[in-house]
Order: structure tokens, then C-alpha cells, then sequence
């Protein structure tokens, strides 16, 4: 599993679900990368409709 997935299911798994920069700097990504990913990954499991999936 790559960092992205990793990442993504963590920020998914954690209650209450934190900021997004807490996690972000914790792991030595850039914000708005860490948003982009989310983003991306809510997409590909149908839960947003606002961008294209990769899949």
C-alpha cells in the first residue's frame, strides 16, 4: 500500500475526523496535497460527485 492510500484510509478511520494540516505536517505532506487525495478518493467511492474518478 502506498503512502496516499495509507494516508486516506487514516484520516478515514479517525473519530472525529481531524483538520486536515494536523495529519498532514505529521506525515510530511503538503495540506492541499493530503485535500487533493481525500478528495480524490471520496470520487472514486461514489460519495462526491464533483470530479472524475480514476477507475
Amino acid at each position: 500500500m502506498e503512502l496516499r492510500e495509507r494516508v486516506v484510509r487514516m484520516y478515514h478511520t479517525t473519530e472525529p475526523k481531524p483538520q486536515i494540516k494536523g495529519p498532514a505536517i505529521d506525515l510530511g505532506v503538503h495540506p492541499e496535497a493530503l485535500r487533493g487525495w481525500i478528495r480524490q478518493a471520496e470520487a472514486d467511492a461514489g460519495e462526491r460527485d464533483d470530479r472524475l474518478t480514476t477507475g
